[in-house]
């Protein structure tokens, strides 16, 4: 299934996100494929008007893309893994990201605070694929001071962020904070 990814940008800012604009927001991470004339017929306007809102949603950064999502156990991919990596030096994030970025087995990667500074999530078809990856792979990167794996029983929630009332929530946050 196709769907379009939404991120998080400091020039999304100037962009506000109206009801109509929550509403095709809502409806294409819900199902990427719909079409922009449906979507039209849901919110009350024209085709046209929904064509031009997305163009200004993708123009904005809201809208990063579509993508298709195949499951990864339908590759034989059986092991989901979380991957918290510690570094030797912090300043080597960049260079160490640029060789996870080579690994495919890596899905995402996340610079987080904590004790670690880095969290991966990884997929493998066994176990012991998953101990090459890492004993072959990641530990020998350069500034990899430790890992630690975590091993996903189960997804119990997959899915988009929400989009509706998201700007109204994020608006009011504003609002109590400058007071």
């Amino acid at each position: 299934m196709h769907r379009f990814c939404l991120k998080t940008v400091s020039y999304m800012h100037n962009y506000q996100i109206d009801q109509t604009d929550q509403k095709i927001l809502s409806l294409l991470t819900k199902n990427a494929r719909m079409p922009f004339l449906e979507i039209a017929r849901i919110c009350g306007v024209s085709g046209a008007a929904i064509h031009q809102r997305v163009k200004r949603l993708e123009a904005a950064g809201i809208i990063t893309g579509a993508r298709l999502l195949v499951k990864p156990q339908a590759l034989g991919l059986n092991i989901c893994a979380f991957v918290s990596i510690s570094l030797s030096e912090a300043s080597k994030y960049l260079e160490v990201v640029d060789r996870l970025k080579q690994i495919p087995e890596i899905v995402e990667c996340h610079f987080v605070t904590g004790k670690y500074a880095l969290l991966v999530k990884m997929y493998c078809f066994d176990n012991d694929h998953l101990m090459e990856v890492l004993l072959n792979t990641i530990q020998k990167i350069p500034h990899i001071l430790a890992t630690d794996t975590v091993i996903a029983l189960d997804e119990a929630i997959d899915r988009q962020v929400w989009v509706k009332d998201y700007k109204s929530n994020t608006t009011s946050k504003k609002k109590s904070s400058l007071k």
